[in-house]
């Protein structure tokens, strides 16, 4: 049996926690962890160091709760999935009825990459409905941005109050229909000036040729991924050839400290709403590329408007040039 408010449903249970200051998130978040553990329910907190240090000292050191690394378990929307999916799947295995978690994205996410955490927290409400999952997500009201925030609202089907109340939201939209919607192109002061180069029609051994000769070298030195972008850039490439319209015309800019590569084709892009976030099914062709993109960069935004399709793919830190 489900204890608490999700008591009777089945599937996901998502809410965001909207707090105003560190004793209404207690209030809200106290109440939710000690709860779980009465029920005999695995218990999680997923918080960056300062609010996990804040609950362990309201509710103490031997509670049973479980504490993951929030900045670990938050490095990237498609493995923070795989990793909760991965999770959850132990616990039901091992016989849980109920799953309780608490977590919070580090203020940096509400910068350069809001864009793709906007889709992971609409996009879980599909990937996770298999579990008996009942989940809150934690915004400082004072601390999120209000574009933010809007999306918070409109990505979670309820709200957890202060008071212990449990609030529908009023703006929440469905996974289906929310990452179907047409949206602008995230701001980029990068994208601003000229790009480094332009490629018209090339092949993906030219592009990956042409990104090694005017990579930053402070790449390298920062630890970024290089390998795992060049093998994103690859898939982008083949993507637009295979599954777009041309022509395909490949973009890079960089700055001292990263590198951004547009591919613009003149196809639709991709049908599956959740692509990227979640590995493709077998009939979606381009889909395992574009999981593999999100997987291996610093950030991937994609958008069409009336030039066609464009994914975006990030090496280094999104927000250094802001």
């Amino acid at each position: 049996m489900r204890s608490g408010a999700a008591a009777g449903h089945t599937g996901y249970f998502h809410e965001a926690a909207v707090y105003d200051s560190e004793r209404e998130l207690l209030d809200i978040a106290v109440p939710f962890l000690l709860g779980g553990v009465a029920a005999g329910e695995p218990t999680l907190v997923a918080f960056g160091g300062p609010h996990a240090d804040l609950l362990r000292r309201a509710i103490g050191g031997n509670s049973g709760i479980v504490y993951l690394a929030g900045g670990d378990m938050y490095a990237r929307p498609a493995a923070a999935i795989a990793e909760y999916r991965r999770i959850l799947t132990q616990f039901v295995a091992e016989g849980a009825h109920q799953i309780r978690i608490i977590g919070e994205l580090d203020a940096s996410a509400f910068g350069a990459t809001w864009d793709w955490w906007a889709r992971y927290e609409s996009a879980i409400n599909h990937a996770y409905d298999e579990f008996p999952l009942w989940s809150m997500c934690a915004y400082g009201a004072g601390t999120t941005p209000p574009g933010v925030l809007a999306d918070v609202l409109r990505t979670h089907p309820r709200t957890a109050d202060p008071d212990g109340g449990h609030t529908l939201s009023e703006t929440y939209v469905d996974p289906m229909s929310y990452l179907g919607e047409p949206r602008p192109a995230a701001v980029d002061p990068l994208l601003r000036q000229a790009p480094a180069w332009t490629l018209v029609d090339p092949t993906p051994a030219a592009v990956r040729q042409a990104v090694r000769t005017t990579a930053p070298a402070a790449l390298s030195s920062a630890g970024a991924d290089l390998g795992g972008f060049m093998v994103a850039v690859s898939e982008g490439v083949t993507n637009a050839i295979r599954h777009g319209r041309g022509p395909v015309r490949v973009r890079l800019w960089i700055s001292s400290h990263r590198m951004v590569l547009a591919v613009t084709d003149q196809g639709a892009g991709p049908k599956d709403p959740f692509a990227g976030l979640l590995p493709a099914p077998d009939a979606d062709p381009g889909g395992l590329g574009l999981w593999l993109s999100h997987q291996l960069c610093d950030h991937v935004g994609m958008h069409r408007d009336a030039s066609g399709f464009t994914i975006r793919l990030t090496a280094g830190d999104p927000d250094a040039d802001r």
